[in-house]
């Protein structure tokens, strides 16, 4: 009999990024999402001699994901990084989410991040003339995730 899930799986259509509140625009894709903990190993020995090795949940494991978007005016992004580099660690500390929808622009998933700030921006190469359009990919570290 297959699980309930495995019959309403669908993909996310669309999504939706901001940083404290303020949404990027032109997003075209989000990748390293991502929700991890450590993994201790507890060795001990029984009182038969037999040595054990049991596998224990540790701590949450920090992160980063990678937002890229369409070139636009928006400086949401380029400002935040002259924050970070600047070295003004109240200013640079910022809340992330990342909402997945779907075809509807139902809300399928939600993932928050919290003490984030943004590690490196690139952006794509640029050629005079060119039909593609010009991209920008920021990585943002963050301390904690919450998914809803």
């Amino acid at each position: 009999m297959p699980l309930a899930d495995a019959l309403d799986s669908s993909s996310a259509y669309a999504f939706r990024v901001t940083i404290d509140g303020i949404e990027i625009p032109k997003v075209i894709e989000v990748g390293g999402l991502k929700s991890e903990v450590d993994k201790i190993e507890m060795k001990q020995q029984m009182k038969d001699g037999k040595y054990v090795v049991r596998q224990m949940v540790g701590r949450p494991k920090p992160g980063e994901f990678t937002v890229t978007r369409g070139l636009t005016d928006s400086k949401t992004i380029s400002d935040w990084l002259k924050t970070v580099m600047q070295g003004d660690m109240a200013g640079s500390r910022k809340t992330a989410a990342v909402e997945l929808l779907d075809y509807q622009d139902g809300l399928l998933m939600t993932y928050n991040f919290t003490n984030c700030w943004v590690r490196s921006l690139e952006v794509t190469s640029l050629k005079a003339g060119a039909t593609e359009q010009a991209t920008e990919k920021a990585t943002v570290c963050y301390d904690e995730v919450a998914i809803a």
